[in-house]
């Protein structure tokens, strides 16, 4: 189980010594156990940038499944992706708070939120890529668009999305905590991560899994290059749009996934795919929080802002619920 130490300063030396002296079933965690002033200000972060993540990703499902002109393709998959973005944030940062607040946490535990999180994130990953494929459709060939991007087949790509999460988190899992610990039990990170289990593997045991790491790295390296190949082929089309409000319409309707999607892909990737060299505690901690914590948050702001239709939604529901409270 994870064991997180109170409030006060631990010398390393002691903290080596717990964690050489502990069984390999347990983990220390590093990242915010230094002073009692960098775990109070861990936690209200964490804490204001969960509830933010709540309110937005919360507005947007209720939004949608409660107004009628938005069951469209398009936001379906909005809506399944504000869903896997509460359950990915849902999975590392309520917890990593409870640690800041000295609460305990079991190995089982552990592998647990390594399962969610794997499988919340890399189906986002897919839900992206079928929503690029929604997107290069409702550009470059609008007249099948409604017999292509059915509500039959936009639940199949949703749940083929679901899946791919689900078996490759089960995949990794089962390989990550299966293999023996020989460079002790401390995880210098705020959460259960793959790469920071890696790090206290075997040899053998680590080039198995980073051969793993690599093998789903290059199924998800197809994706990437699906989702750069639609825009290119939409921003074609986009730019020869002779009317300047469609164009517009047209990149209003690209540039949010873009955003949304450099952000993730280039955060998740460099933590998962960096050079040993390149990696410190620091550096890992910041791209942890940027691929894990920030995107959940920011994708309601990003889809909502050049989003009328939605923004009107929200506006509605907003308005309903003060009117319902007075």
């Amino acid at each position: 189980m994870c064991l997180q130490l109170p409030y006060q300063t631990i010398p390393k030396a002691q903290w080596d010594q717990l964690a050489n002296g502990s069984s390999f079933n347990k983990f220390l965690l590093l990242a915010f156990a230094d002073t009692r002033d960098l775990q109070l200000l861990h936690f209200s972060l964490f804490l204001g940038i969960y509830l933010a993540a709540l309110l937005g990703n919360g507005l947007i499902i209720t939004a949608v499944a409660c107004d009628h002109d938005l069951h469209t393709p398009i936001y379906f998959f909005l809506l399944n992706l504000s869903i896997l973005d509460l359950g990915s944030i849902s999975v590392t940062v309520p917890k990593s708070m409870a640690n800041s607040l000295r609460d305990a946490f079991s190995y089982s535990g552990c592998a647990a939120q390594v399962f969610f999180f794997v499988f919340f994130i890399l189906a986002e990953y897919s839900l992206l890529t079928v929503m690029a494929y929604n997107r290069y459709i409702a550009i470059c060939r609008p007249l099948h668009y409604r017999t292509i991007m059915g509500s039959r087949a936009c639940v199949q790509m949703a749940a083929a999305a679901w899946a791919s999460g689900f078996l490759n988190a089960l995949l990794h899992t089962a390989n990550t905590f299966s293999i023996p610990l020989c460079q002790g039990n401390t995880v210098d990170q705020f959460f259960c991560e793959v790469p920071q289990i890696l790090k206290l593997s075997c040899a053998d045991s680590y080039f198995r899994e980073t051969g793993l790491l690599v093998f789903s790295a290059c199924l998800y390296f197809r994706c990437f290059i699906f989702i750069a190949l639609s825009y290119v082929q939409s921003f074609t089309v986009v730019l020869r749009i002779p009317s300047e409000q469609g164009r517009h319409k047209a990149f209003s309707m690209c540039l949010p996934h873009l955003a949304v999607v450099s952000l993730f892909v280039s955060t998740a990737m460099f933590a998962y795919l960096k050079p040993p060299s390149l990696s410190s505690p620091a550096l890992d901690l910041v791209v942890a929080v940027l691929y894990a914590v920030v995107p959940p948050a920011v994708n309601p702001l990003i889809y909502s802002m050049r989003n009328k239709e939605l923004k009107d939604a929200v506006k509605k529901l907003i308005q309903w619920v003060l009117f319902q409270q007075q």
